[in-house]
């Protein structure tokens, strides 16, 4: 039995932080409704290239153990149909723009008074009770407006996004571990609650150290690129062949390199550098001191002796490298499943090891409205003369 083998979750989201929200539930046990627009779907069918046999690559990475409902929201038959789903579901997860659900009668209030249990995550740029509630947030924007742009690139160089759309994938966590906590409250008074959860919020509590730093001494920060601006050497270093992240995260540790890898004991009893805090004040010697010796040799000959040390280093992966290494195929993060008309799809499997009660074997994201007639069917009760009147009406779509 999985985790949440009994929940049922009406998917009002799209694009990536409701969708990763909901695929986490999905991968725990829980029974997803994925409720999409018949025209186009999710945003996120429509991002392409890259592609897969027409389907986006995109769309694959967030939406697996899913059943896709196609129906029409602004369709008053398309509404029923919600609210009926609202009355047999433990979780309701959305994230239109606000006011959006409550003009087709489906927003908190509505939801809550079709069935009190139900726990409500709406998932917004700002927040529902922010000055800004009625703007649309995307994640490039909300790096922008809550710093963490600021803080990431080369120390002389433009402010950079993250590679990946990292205020969705943390919001996303963030309302999932706000809807766990409020089934275990549920569990306990009985009744649902509304969680609001921002990509603002998420994004503000990313600047972690770097915040805190700022809120208690008043001095902002600067970019350091790969390096770290508390801790060294906690960087990037190019060697003779090839290059290395370095991750020296305390005295002892740098005992070690100079000692047992570099062959500079000096280095260690030096005033200078015996601390942290004397590194961190002294990094513009010891840095260049350090690739100096770094040069003579290839990565690999450094890689080994430090782990050798048992100091934290690694190489700097390309995802070919990545997907082939012992490090992920030992852990079989990567799983294929079959797909309706793909044949097969690769997705990277959840991160999520639980012992007593695993995450199960995922079913390939959904095609548009695949299950519209299954959950019509099996979960309402309609008939199949009732469910192709919907369709006729334009209130659903059938696969």
């Amino acid at each position: 039995m999985l985790p949440l083998d009994d929940i049922k979750v009406v998917d009002l989201s799209r694009v990536l932080a409701g969708p990763w929200c909901t695929m986490t539930l999905g991968d725990l046990g829980a029974e997803i409704w994925k409720i999409e627009s018949p025209a186009e779907g999710d945003d996120t069918r429509q991002w392409k290239p890259p592609e897969v046999a027409g389907i986006s690559t995109y769309y694959l990475a967030a939406n697996r153990n899913k059943r896709s409902i196609a129906l029409d929201l602004k369709h008053q038959d398309g509404q029923a149909i919600v609210k009926a789903l609202i009355a047999k579901a433990d979780v309701l997860v959305e994230n239109m723009r606000a006011g959006t659900l409550e003009r087709f009668g489906l927003g908190w209030e509505a939801a809550r008074a079709i069935n009190k249990r139900l726990i409500y995550c709406a998932i917004s740029g700002y927040g529902r009770d922010s000055p800004a509630a009625s703007r649309a947030g995307y994640d490039a924007v909300i790096q922008a407006e809550s710093g963490l742009m600021s803080i990431t690139g080369e120390a002389e160089g433009e402010p950079t996004k993250h590679g990946v759309a990292i205020t969705d994938l943390v919001t996303g966590m963030n309302a999932t571990q706000a809807i766990l906590a409020a089934l275990i409250a549920r569990g306990r008074t009985g009744e649902g609650q509304f969680i609001d959860v921002a990509l603002l919020d998420g994004a503000v509590s990313l600047l972690a150290n770097i915040g805190s730093n700022y809120l208690n001494t008043g001095k902002p920060p600067r970019r350091f690129g790969n390096a770290h601006p508390t801790v060294v050497p906690y960087q990037t270093f190019h060697t003779g062949q090839g290059r290395f992240v370095l991750a020296c995260g305390n005295d002892l540790q740098f005992r070690l390199i100079c000692r047992e890898v570099i062959g500079r004991p000096e280095l260690a009893d030096d005033p200078r550098y015996r601390t942290n805090t004397a590194r961190v004040a002294n990094r513009d010697t010891l840095i260049p001191l350090l690739e100096q010796v770094f040069a003579t040799r290839p990565a690999a000959h450094w890689l080994s002796a430090l782990w050798a040390a048992g100091v934290p280093a690694g190489v700097i992966h390309d995802l070919p490298d990545v997907f082939a290494s012992p490090e992920v195929t030992g852990r079989e993060l990567v799983q294929r499943v079959a797909h309706p008309t793909i044949g097969e799809v690769a997705l990277v499997r959840s991160p999520l090891r639980l012992a007593g009660t695993p995450v199960g074997t995922p079913t390939a994201p959904p095609l548009l409205g695949e299950h519209t007639e299954a959950i019509l069917r099996d979960v309402l009760g309609k008939s199949g003369p009732e469910i192709a009147r919907l369709a006729a009406s334009g209130a659903v779509r059938l696969a």
